[in-house]
């Protein structure tokens, strides 16, 4: 069930409204059967939720869905057929200056065979209405009720106390049990007076282990000193309000004989047992805020003693929001590889035998099987569980590891239980999402954007046109927060994210009936071996000439809506495109597609096509054919060097990526794709007294725009045309000047710099600006609309990034009139010197709110800048990194600095202005000979510069044998912990040393 019934019956009902909000009863001479397609459709969908829910387990249900399915695809596929010839007939104008129905109805031939399908799919949905009275669904009212019961017979199983768990293990538990004690216990800790009550957050995916965190808080000594009173309460899904104050009541030793008849009277009772107590209240698996904000909250802030805490459990970021929890919220992080190794050890070593050398003999087979559980302790425990079902032999346990159904068939139900409870509270359109999103090979690197335009052509976002891109980040982000998906750190603004294995195999699971994931390898399973009813499939081949993907061997798969390849793939002469009429979505990745590039028009359905990587050197000529392009993305086809000028005619177009191609010029009309959101990669270039900059005018809609080589234009009118200014949608702006980069390349003229100046002034950005990168401008000056005057009107700018600048010497004036600043990068610009007068505003000293109040959370990085010297007067900076800039000298005026980064493998000697800030973390990347002296401990020559510093982090490489940050050295100051796995006599084959621990570690 790749595709959610609900969400399916939805974008159907929806392309019947586009297609006829005008005379529908006019049609094809069969006035009532669009209308009585639309009312089954209305009938069907009452009950397709709890189809959907039952097609999961029960067999029995399986067959009448997977024909609902089709039907439901077949009836897009009429839709889409009508559309396509009135407008492949209709005149040259938009969608909206003629109805398809209507041509239909002028189009007797054509009518007949549309109407003639319609009343056989009517037909069809009739017989499988009649058929789904045998399975009993009940309709979404009564589905909801029930599902409390059954669900709360489950929920009972799952229960959560405040007693420690058994088997935990694990440095970093330890760490951040002692971090948050000391937040929730620390009498230093900014309390206002209408705040008794501080409200803080556990946020993670369902087993990643934030119930067993809070329990080790819960009951850590220091909690108990600090605490009169602990609450324990375990919130899970379904609740009532009368329950949970009931439960309140116990745990916080109320009197159990008063009345109990209203909420109020329990209401009572809580504030009388805690009345003035200095409390500790543990919300574990809260779902829904409501269980603080409308049944908790009331009662208790008006008696608890100032310094009570809330403590919440949650998979959602959201619920945390509106709870109103302290930022940051604590995201708990996965098992480290040898945590995860000890953990599953004690799963699989009973207490009464002496396996433990056994098992240990297998660690290379269990580190494999490890990776698979993506550091969740709790997965780690359920095949620790399934391991103990077998022999402690090699045999067994490479059974387990090469089983590629072990994560979901061989599961015990409470793991996906977890998983499966996050997906049921999604809507049908967002599980859809999340469900197409595991389809996405696990390796290959998949932005954000590329993912929404395959949703949108999916169908799985659809409704008002001008607002998809919008709401397709909406459902991103949604599965972001619900740690659904897992935003990956090296990319800003959750860019890319991950799927880690346990819930990308759930994923895949309830997809199997029409999906498939898999990869050609030499042991892998072959082509021949798929369904040939598969409607979405994922295919990614090994690199090697051998092994290489036969595309013959794939068109026998007629039903797919869907095909994601990624490698190589072997074309023979014959090969082609027609045996996929219903294909939607094309994503080939690096491999082999020139020789089929001219058969892209036989796909008349395609919304989304991908190219990213391959050999394609041509376009169709005739791709004005393909009405339904929605997405076209060459991104690093370097051999296409021309789009065909019908590219212009593709009126549906939103999405448009020639990054890293061999495009450097576009065709004339380009800007009658005035459809068009997302454009990347579009060259700046001139051909006489035209420049293709002016194409960019009439693009209003555009929310993302990425130029290059903007030192092609010759005159700053050009510029004035793009019109920048005047989109008001434009969100992100990339300005990129290619080939003339100073520096150490060529002396830049100050007429080029001067030249350079004036074109950039008229690309003012619009106000709702959001991302800016500016890359390979060379001039001195920044543009104007960077100055200290004029940089206000960009009051909405998020993420600012400054690369390559070879002769800028200043960043922008003014840059504390951006208040929602969050990200600042500056890379490979020799001239700066100095990074923080720019964010205090003139006169700051008469204004000293206003310097406090600005850049609350701000983050800065800073790389390649090698005469870089200062970096000061930043009040609220929280996050600092600093990639090899020698010269640095001084850091001062940072009071709340959290994280300091710094990588420099030329220094000899920690530098100095270690001793002038007191990050909370500190993490180095440096020499091994600085790292020897750092290992050296108090004894060593650069102790004072970081003894004061709460923990700290510091790696070294080994280069012999290209392991990176092999050697560490982490020390934490209270308590006080010193460790090491680096020594002088190191052996020099790389072999890791047992950790050597150099002084006493205090226990908390």
């Amino acid at each position: 069930m790749a595709v959610v019934l609900d969400a399916l019956a939805s974008y159907l009902q929806d392309m019947l409204l586009e297609m006829a909000k005008e005379e529908v009863h006019l049609l094809l001479g069969v006035p009532d059967e669009i209308k009585k397609m639309g009312m089954k459709l209305g009938d069907l969908k009452r009950f397709l939720a709890d189809a959907d829910k039952r097609n999961i387990s029960d067999e029995s249900v399986k067959s009448w869905v997977r024909e609902l399915r089709n039907a439901l695809y077949g009836a897009t596929n009429i839709l889409d057929l009508c559309q396509l010839k009135a407008m492949e007939r209709g005149r040259s104008c938009d969608m909206g200056c003629f109805n398809p129905l209507l041509f239909c109805m002028r189009n007797p031939l054509h009518a007949h065979d549309i109407g003639n399908r319609i009343k056989s799919l009517n037909e069809r949905l009739d017989d499988i209405e009649k058929r789904s009275k045998t399975f009993n669904f009940i309709n979404l009212a009564s589905y909801e009720d029930n599902t409390k019961k059954v669900e709360s017979s489950l929920r009972a199983r799952r229960e959560t106390t405040g007693e420690d768990e058994l088997g935990v293990v694990g440095e970093k538990i330890e760490e951040d049990t002692r971090n948050l004690v000391d937040l929730l216990t620390k009498k230093d800790k900014n309390v206002h007076e209408h705040k008794n009550v501080m409200v803080y957050a556990i946020v993670g995916v369902g087993g990643i282990g934030k119930t067993t965190l809070a329990k080790k808080i819960f009951n850590h000594d220091f909690i108990k000193q600090g605490f009169q009173k602990r609450i324990w309460l375990s919130v899970n899904q379904e609740f009532s309000d009368a329950d949970l104050l009931e439960r309140a009541i116990t745990e916080a030793q109320g009197n159990h004989q008063a009345p109990r008849n209203t909420k109020a009277a329990l209401e009572r009772t809580l504030k009388e047992a805690l009345k003035d107590c200095k409390t500790l209240l543990v919300m574990d698996d809260v779902w829904d805020h409501h269980a603080w904000v409308g049944v908790l909250k009331t009662p208790l802030l008006s008696v608890l003693a100032q310094g009570s805490c809330v403590l919440v459990t949650t998979r959602h970021d959201m619920v945390a929001k509106s709870m109103m929890a302290e930022v940051p919220y604590h995201h708990v992080k996965k098992l480290e590889q040898e945590d995860a190794w000890s953990l599953l050890k004690k799963q699989v070593v009973g207490k009464e035998n002496n396996d433990e050398p056994k098992v240990d003999a297998l660690k290379d087979i269990g580190t494999s099987i490890i990776a698979k559980c993506d550091g969740l302790p709790l997965a780690v425990k359920v095949i620790g569980g399934l391991l103990r079902q077998k022999n402690i032999r090699r045999s067994d346990w490479k059974n387990v590891l090469n089983d590629s159904t072990w994560s979901v068939s061989q599961m015990p139900k409470e793991l996906n239980y977890a998983v499966y409870l996050s997906y049921q509270d999604l809507h049908p359109e967002l599980q859809s999402c999340f469900l197409h999103y595991a389809l996405l090979p696990k390796s290959v690197l998949f932005g954000y954007e590329r993912i929404v335009a395959m949703w949108i052509g999916e169908g799985f976002v659809h409704g008002n046109s001008r607002d998809l891109e919008v709401l397709g980040k909406e459902y991103y982000d949604q599965l972001i927060a619900r740690n659904l998906l897992e935003p990956d750190p090296r990319y800003v603004d959750h860019g890319v994210c991950n799927m880690h294995d346990i819930v990308r195999s759930f994923a895949q699971y309830l997809t199997r009936d029409e999906a498939l994931v898999t990869q050609k390898s030499e042991a892998g399973p072959t082509i021949n071996s798929i369904p040939e009813n598969v409607i979405r499939l994922s295919l990614k081949s090994k690199e090697s000439e051998s092994n290489e993907l036969e595309w013959s061997s794939l068109q026998a798969h007629i039903s797919l809506r869907t095909l994601i390849l990624v490698g190589e793939t072997k074309i023979n002469p014959g090969d082609s495109l027609s045996s996929f009429p219903c294909l939607r979505t094309l994503h080939i990745e690096d491999g082999n597609f020139d020789a089929l590039s001219e058969c892209l028009v036989q796909l008349k359905h395609l919304r989304y096509l991908c190219l990213d990587g391959t050999n394609t050197s041509r376009l169709p000529k005739k791709i004005a054919k393909m009405k339904f392009l929605q997405c076209i993305d060459l991104t690093n086809c370097q051999s296409l060097v021309k789009l065909p000028r019908g590219i212009g005619e593709l009126r549906q177009l939103r999405y448009l990526s020639l990054l890293n191609s061999g495009i450097n010029n576009i065709p004339r009309g380009f800007g009658s794709l005035t459809n068009l959101r997302i454009l990347q990669g579009f060259p700046a270039h001139v051909e006489g007294d035209w420049c293709s900059l002016e194409e960019l005018g009439p693009l209003n809609q555009l929310m993302r725009l990425l130029i290059h080589g903007l030192e092609n234009v010759s005159s700053s009118s050009f510029a004035i045309k793009a019109r920048l200014g005047e989109k008001v949608c434009l969100s992100y702006v990339y300005l990129q000047c290619t080939s003339s980069s100073g520096g150490a390349h060529r002396l830049v003229k100050q007429e080029e710099q001067q030249h350079i100046e004036k074109v950039f002034d008229e690309l003012c950005p619009p106000p709702c600006l959001e991302i800016l990168t500016i890359k390979g401008y060379f001039s001195q000056r920044l543009p104007r609309w960077m100055t200290l005057t004029a940089i206000v009107c960009l009051g909405s700018l998020r993420i600012l990034c400054m690369e390559d600048l070879p002769y800028c010497t200043e960043l922008p004036d003014g840059l504390w009139q951006l208040p929602s600043l969050e990200f600042l990068l500056i890379r490979s610009a020799p001239g700066i010197k100095r990074v923080g007068p720019e964010f205090l505003l003139p006169h700051h000293h008469e204004h000293p709110s206003a310097v406090e109040n600005f850049g609350s959370g701000l983050k800065i990085l800073v790389i390649r800048c090698p005469h870089l010297e200062r970096i000061s007067n930043l009040p609220n900076l929280q996050n600092l990194e600093i990639s090899r800039c020698p010269k640095l000298k001084v850091l001062e005026g940072l009071p709340a600095l959290q994280r300091l980064w710094l990588e420099d493998y030329d220094i000899e000697t920690l530098p100095g202005y270690f001793q002038d800030v007191k990050p909370r973390h500190l993490d180095l990347d440096c020499d091994v000979l600085l790292l020897t002296s750092i290992a050296k401990g108090k004894s060593g020559p650069e102790w004072d510069k970081f003894s004061h510093i709460k923990q700290v982090k510091a790696y070294a490489a080994d280069n012999d044998n290209n392991i990176q940050r092999k050697w560490y050295v982490k020390y934490t100051i209270d308590p006080f912990s010193f460790k090491t796995n680096f020594s002088p006599s190191a052996d020099a084959s790389g072999d890791e040393t047992e950790e050597v621990l150099l002084d006493k570690v205090a226990q908390v």
